[in-house]
């Protein structure tokens, strides 16, 4: 089964700026994370754009859409900044139906070592081989529907916006 993983920026991919402090883009990280991870899944990574997530449209989701419709590939993780992640996914969840699409992103920069981004990542693609047809987000060790997720910016954690389980933890398997 080959998963495509498409690169949209984020903290996943920020940089830090030692001279003035400021946190910016140079390249994507996804490849060094793979390849750290030791992963052995057959991937497809596609760099889309390098963004903070705060800083995307609608003409930057409708690429993503696009990108994942227009993929023969059924499976899809979305690297994307945490500040935005809950909108893309309902922007995605309301118009795809024939794939399973997971987002996923990261607290902190990879380059700073104490980054979450890398369980992510290998949480976000074992998600993707394993749910159902639909949209997510796994952050953190947790996965959460579309229609059912927000970042909680007080606690800096994702959680269930409807606080109660999100509906495809209550699907038969195979269900979409």
């Amino acid at each position: 089964m080959k998963i495509r993983v498409l690169v949209t920026g984020g903290t996943f991919d920020k940089e830090y700026n030692e001279l003035n402090g400021a946190l910016y883009f140079k390249d994507t990280h996804v490849r060094e994370m793979l390849r750290l991870g030791r992963c052995q899944l057959d991937l497809d990574v596609r760099l889309l754009m390098m963004i903070d997530s705060l800083q995307m449209t609608d003409v930057d989701r409708e690429l993503i859409l696009r990108s994942c419709t227009d993929a023969s590939d059924e499976r899809i993780v979305v690297t994307h900044g945490t500040d935005t992640m809950a909108e893309t996914a309902r922007f995605l969840g309301e118009r795809v139906r024939d794939q399973t699409i997971v987002l996923t992103g990261a607290m902190v920069p990879y380059t700073f070592g104490s980054s979450d981004g890398l369980f992510n990542l290998g949480s976000a693609l074992a998600y993707a081989q394993t749910l159902p047809h639909g949209v997510y987000v796994a952050m953190n060790g947790r996965c959460f529907d579309w229609r059912n997720v927000r970042k909680n910016k007080g606690s800096g954690r994702f959680e269930e916006s409807l606080g109660q389980p999100g509906p495809f933890m209550n699907r038969e398997p195979g269900a979409s």
